[in-house]
């Protein structure tokens, strides 16, 4: 699967996904991540990209030209990815979400802002629009990274252990059940017994006790959500 990145900082997408698991599916042809400057698409002598916001305002707003430009020549390449702006006013991006952009084997396009945001118009020119949270960074390189990671791991062949992936927080609505190794006893806290016993069954139903009692505890939002 490609990942495509509009990005003034190309350079951001290098050394995070050299290692570990992404590293190795990019070695494995797997996984492809190719930052595209918008630089070279500014305006004037200067390749300027952005300016100073109508109506005043402190910052500056990056202008939608330069933006236009990068994704119609991205595009023209390859047509059929799907366009997402990372913006805090997107809509969350959930486990559910990651999922569905996995199975889009066409591949994705990021668009990453920066200074106080992009130009308004710049929101006709994507598929969705996607936030990770409810705060603000300095731009969507960010944002962008935490989604091909989110993503990039559920393309078949990237996890060692694929079956992982259905017990995983957030998979089946609910957070992950506590997980234990070696040793036993650790400065006087013992692994549950339960965990001991290898009584599949038991093990199974505590899991899933345990995942579903953190839960309540920790995000009890998540249980209004889930759809089973």
């Amino acid at each position: 699967m490609e990942f495509h990145i509009i990005t003034l900082f190309p350079e951001m997408f290098d050394s995070p996904f050299r290692g570990g698991m992404i590293g190795r599916a990019i070695e494995a042809g797997l996984v492809a991540i190719k930052p595209h400057p918008l630089r070279p698409f500014g305006l004037g002598n200067y390749k300027q990209v952005d300016d100073q916001p109508y109506g005043g305002g402190s910052g500056m707003v990056m202008r939608p030209e330069p933006i236009a430009s990068a994704i119609d020549a991205v595009m023209a390449e390859c047509p059929m990815l799907w366009r997402i702006l990372m913006t805090p006013q997107g809509a969350p991006l959930t486990q559910a979400k990651v999922r569905e952009l996995a199975s889009r084997a066409s591949g994705l396009l990021l668009i990453a802002g920066r200074y106080e945001g992009v130009d308004d118009r710049v929101r006709a020119m994507v598929d969705e629009e996607i936030s990770i949270g409810d705060y603000v960074l300095s731009g969507g390189e960010l944002p962008a990274m935490v989604l091909i990671e989110a993503v990039a791991r559920l393309i078949p062949g990237v996890l060692g252990n694929p079956d992982s992936i259905e017990e995983e927080s957030f998979s089946a609505g609910l957070l992950e059940y506590p997980q234990y190794t070696r040793p036993e006893e650790f400065r006087g806290a013992r692994v549950p017994e339960v965990l001991l016993s290898g009584d599949h069954g038991k093990i199974r139903a505590w899991r899933e006790a345990e995942a579903r009692r953190r839960t309540e505890q920790r995000r009890p939002d998540l249980l209004g959500r889930r759809k089973t």
